[in-house]
């Protein structure tokens, strides 16, 4: 799989960056050609495309076991960039690669960011994905393992309502006005109530009182072996 990027992924040099980023989760890089523009990177091919169409073209036919496979092993990439540092910035079920066994991973690596504290505050004018993003993100572009823990559980909000668009209709205005004020994605039909309040708590208004990826990680597990 080829992908165009116009820009390094983070502040180290892109071959740097992501030889860093190697999990079971994430898409493998395999090369990286700098000599013309846009720089092209080389990928391992995941048979079955971006998730977001998956979820689209397989609706009706998933249970919960496998929705909740999607969601852990997505979780375990992110635990991953958690533990070394590394922020997603654009995590969603479009940036998702199903592979020909049914296994997600992680790739679009062209927001990430390497940092030493946790928290990256991106230049005044950038573009976010308004409709994933948290508070800190859409008010003063503040970053952090925590936002994208937000990204997370809007991208499990995807999965349950098997690709169906966050926010449907409302504009970006609409939508940061709606957050402000504290209100959240309902809760899709196919997650019980325990999945839908583990994807609440990853919308809590402030960074502090979400999870971490690690804490997510083990209750989707208890989950999935629940539903087993």
């Amino acid at each position: 799989m080829f992908e165009g990027i116009s820009a390094p992924p983070c502040t180290m040099p892109v071959c740097v960056c992501f030889r860093r980023l190697c999990h079971p989760k994430l898409v493998q890089l395999y090369g990286v050609c700098t000599r013309q523009h846009p720089m092209c990177i080389v990928t391992e091919f995941m048979e079955n495309g971006c998730l977001l169409n998956y979820l689209r073209q397989n609706g009706g036919t998933m249970g919960q076991p496998w929705l909740l496979s999607v969601c852990q092993d997505t979780c375990e990439a992110m635990q991953y960039l958690e533990t070394h540092n590394f922020i997603h910035r654009d995590l969603a079920a479009r940036n998702c690669l199903v592979s020909d066994k049914n296994v997600v991973k992680v790739c679009d690596f062209g927001m990430t960011r390497y940092v030493l504290d946790n928290q990256y505050t991106s230049s005044t004018g950038s573009k976010f994905p308004v409709k994933w993003s948290p508070p800190e993100v859409l008010h003063y572009n503040k970053y952090s393992s925590k936002s994208d823990v937000w990204s997370f559980g809007v991208l499990m909000w995807e999965v349950f309502t098997e690709g169906k668009t966050p926010f449907d209709g409302r504009s970006n205005v609409d939508v940061v006005d709606e957050i402000t004020r504290g209100h959240r994605l309902y809760r899709p039909h196919k997650a019980s109530n325990d999945v839908y309040k583990l994807m609440y708590q990853c919308w809590h208004e402030r960074p502090q009182g979400r999870p971490s990826f690690s804490e997510l990680l083990k209750r989707i597990r208890l989950l999935a072996e629940l539903a087993d």
